[in-house]
């Protein structure tokens, strides 16, 4: 009786493994199969395609694992094509900003040539051609200089240098300037040594293209440049009081080839900026453009202590 009870156990034991294998099997295999017809989907480019699974399931890896792979590429594929959308907004941009001024350079030099203008007029002609021409030479130096920059092939010199000292060196080449074209500027630079590691180049540049932006754009009558300065970071902010920058603008404003409607932008490439905005974050840093209540813009660099 013993023995019955006994085997009858054992078999019943058995029979629910064999059961619970059997089922366990199919589901394999049927995740199997789903993985299969998955991959075949995937592997067609249907990259929104995903493996249901459930925590118990002995695939529920491989189907975690190929998701993220599925995922992972159709993000790929999405940056992909808006950089491919970025090159052709890029493109247009490009041949807009070189066929205008150089269309209107030709004519210029057309009509002197044809003797269409002469006396006065004629020389009045060349200064406007010659002005064309040196707009189209800064366009195309700041072209390399921005294509350098997105392709990483540009070089730089980081060394020590005391950001006040540097900073008041590069602002003295633009005092003649600013007087030339009678904008007031207030200068607010500590005396102190403050030692940032910097390329010198580069943060010219930085400092240039923001007052050339002012310069040019602004319509100010007074700029302030002034440097602020802890153990953590220095912070270094460039104001006018001009016309600033509208709203809609202003979340754009360091994009490449991004042009404002109004008068910030006369003249301009839409370059300048966007070099100012990579140049700051090769060095650790932030800029951030701002419009103040009192009006004009404010430009303010971060650039940290330690780098």
């Amino acid at each position: 009786m013993n023995w019955t009870l006994f085997f009858l156990v054992l078999s019943c034991t058995f029979g629910c493994a064999v059961i619970f294998l059997v089922t366990r099997l199919c589901r394999v295999q049927e995740q199997l199969n789903i993985i299969e017809n998955a991959l075949k989907d995937i592997q067609t480019g249907n990259l929104n395609r995903r493996i249901l699974t459930r925590k118990n399931d002995m695939t529920k890896s491989i189907c975690y694992s190929i998701n993220e792979i599925a995922a992972n590429d159709q993000a790929q594929l999405i940056r992909l094509k808006e950089a491919e959308q970025a090159y052709k907004r890029l493109m247009t941009g490009l041949s807009h900003d070189v066929k205008t001024p150089l269309t209107s350079l030709v004519g210029y030099l057309e009509a002197i040539q044809g003797k269409v203008v002469i006396g006065e007029e004629k020389e009045e002609y060349i200064g406007v051609a010659l002005d064309k021409a040196h707009h189209l030479k800064d366009f195309v130096e700041d072209l390399f200089e921005w294509v350098k920059l997105d392709a990483k092939e540009q070089k730089f010199q980081f060394e020590d240098c005391d950001l006040n000292e540097l900073s008041r060196d590069i602002l003295a080449d633009w005092i003649p300037a600013l007087e030339d074209r009678k904008i007031g500027y207030e200068i607010s630079i500590p005396e102190t040594e403050y030692i940032l590691r910097l390329d010198r180049n580069a943060y010219t540049r930085i400092l240039n293209n923001l007052l050339q932006n002012t310069l040019v754009h602004s319509e100010a009558s007074n700029v302030t440049v002034s440097i602020l300065e802890n153990d953590k970071q220095a912070l270094i902010i460039v104001q006018d009081n001009g016309k600033g920058i509208s709203p809609k603008d202003l979340p754009h404003i360091f994009e490449r080839l991004y042009q404002c409607d109004e008068s910030r932008t006369a003249g301009g490439n839409g370059l300048g900026l966007s070099i100012v905005k990579e140049l700051v974050m090769i060095h650790g840093g932030k800029i951030e453009a701002d419009r103040p209540p009192e009006g004009g813009a404010k430009f303010t660099i971060v650039f940290p202590k330690a780098l």
